[in-house]
Order: C-alpha cells, then structure tokens, then sequence
C-alpha cells in the first residue's frame, strides 16, 4: 500500500478520535492540527515527516505518533505545573535550530545557544512526557535562567553515561541509549565528553541524531568518516524526535559541525 498525506490523515484521525477533540488540516503546509475543543490548545503534526518513517517502520512510525500526540495533550489539560519543590525533575534537552522557539501560545521558550545545528531548551520532567519551560512560567514563580540552568546541567551529570562498543575497519563507535529521554542531553556533560576523550586513539566525533541516541566516534582512518556518516543518517531517519543528521569533531573542549561527504570531510 502506498501511503499520502490524505491515507496518513485519515488514519491518525482514527486513531485519535475523541468527543472533546477537533481535527483541521492545512493542505498547503501538509499539517495535521489536533485541538481541544474547551482549551483551545492542541498539537500540530507535518505529515510528510511521518510518512517517511512509514515507509521503513510501517505501523510503528504511527504508534509512535499516536503516543506522543496523547502524552502532549494530557499534558495540557493536567493541572498546571510548577518548578519549585520538582527541581530534580528539570533537566536540558537537545533540539534541532530548526524546533520552535514558542508555545503554541507565543509564549517564547527559555533556550541557549549550543552550536551552529543544536540549541538547549530546558524541561520539567513529568514522568511519561515532560514540558518545556517557558519564560511565562519562568516569571510566574520568579525563576532566574542562571537558577535553571545550574539545576539541569546539575542533574543532567547525574544520569548514567555508561555506553557500548562496536569497531569497525579500525573505527569504534560508542553509543549511549537510556531511552530516559535524555541520552542526547548528555552531549552537554563537559566531564562526560573530556574522560571519554581520554581513551580515543584517532580524532573524536560526537552525534545527536535523535533524543534518544549519542554516539562517540573514535575516528582512525576516513573510512571511518563514512561509517558514522551512514549511523547518524541512519539515526536521524529513524528518531522520534530528529536533531541533526551532522556530527561534530569535539576539541579542545568546543565540538564543530562536520559535514562528511564520501571520502571528503568539511568543517
């Protein structure tokens, strides 16, 4: 069967069918809109990203989907949701320049700069799902973003960082996945980064391709810029929530976008 923008619609309306929800679709953008009727608040989904997973997950790719819409809108009808006394449940994750910088309200995010493909929000932990921080919810409770962000990149070097191996022509190639929600978030472990640079004999790559992924390259030839190449596409396609699909060369404590073409690598 093959699958398009209408099939994916009908389908994702099916399964997300409830008497206090609305559906609106924006042919032009391609966009699914999944609404409460009382709060106004909803979710907004690109279709073609989706069907993209399709075509290698198949039904999975709408699990997924389903999953993570119905987590989102719980979230906003819960009851609302406060920092102080849940300061172990604020930690920073990573997401593409490219993720929006607002609530569906306008209200702007509370961000950092990261690198030229990455920027760091910062979120409350809510168990199965989380909410990122906002600057309405910043001012509501009087919170400094210094106070923020000493508390998540606190926590966030208390997660484990314990990873496994795999060599290839030569390459070895570290993979941390948690699946915790955060295993990209650990690229902002400064000690993490520099002990794990330590036993790398070549030159170290660092990728994010998803949440739920990050991968530490021991680079010792150029077949080995093609390998990770391959993995970060590879991971990027297939993530749940996609950051980048680049590595960057991690030195002297400062990591560098690389894009890697065949046997060629430019930072």
């Amino acid at each position: 069967m093959k699958m398009d923008s209408i099939k994916m619609k009908k389908e994702l309306e099916q399964r997300l069918a409830k008497d206090n929800r609305t559906f609106s679709f924006d042919r032009k953008k391609d966009e699914l809109r999944i609404e409460n009727k009382e709060t106004g608040k909803g979710i907004t989904i690109s279709l073609p990203g989706i069907i993209a997973k399709w075509e290698n997950r198949k039904e999975k790719a709408i699990d997924e989907v389903v999953y993570y819409v119905e987590e989102g809108l719980q979230a906003m009808e819960d009851a609302p949701i406060q920092l102080t006394g849940f300061e172990k449940n604020i930690f920073p994750v990573i997401r593409s320049t490219s993720f929006p910088i607002q609530s569906e309200e306008d209200v702007p995010f509370f961000t950092d700069e990261h690198t030229a493909e990455t920027r760091i929000y910062y979120a409350l932990d809510q168990g199965t799902t989380y909410r990122l921080i906002d600057t309405k919810l910043m001012d509501k409770e009087g919170w400094s973003p210094e106070r923020i962000r000493e508390i998540a990149l606190f926590n966030v070097r208390s997660l484990s960082t314990e990873m496994k191996g795999d060599t290839v022509a030569g390459n070895t190639f570290y993979f941390l996945n948690k699946n915790d929600g955060y295993d990209a978030s650990r690229i902002l472990n400064d000690s993490f980064l520099k002990e794990s640079e330590k036993r790398i004999t070549g030159t170290m790559a660092v990728a994010v391709p998803h949440q739920d992924v990050l991968i530490i390259a021991d680079i010792i030839n150029e077949t080995g810029y093609d390998i990770l190449a391959e993995l970060t596409m590879s991971f990027f396609a297939s993530g749940r929530v996609p950051i980048t699909a680049l590595s960057f060369l991690y030195e002297n404590g400062e990591l560098e976008p690389i894009f890697i073409l065949g046997q060629t690598k430019k930072k």
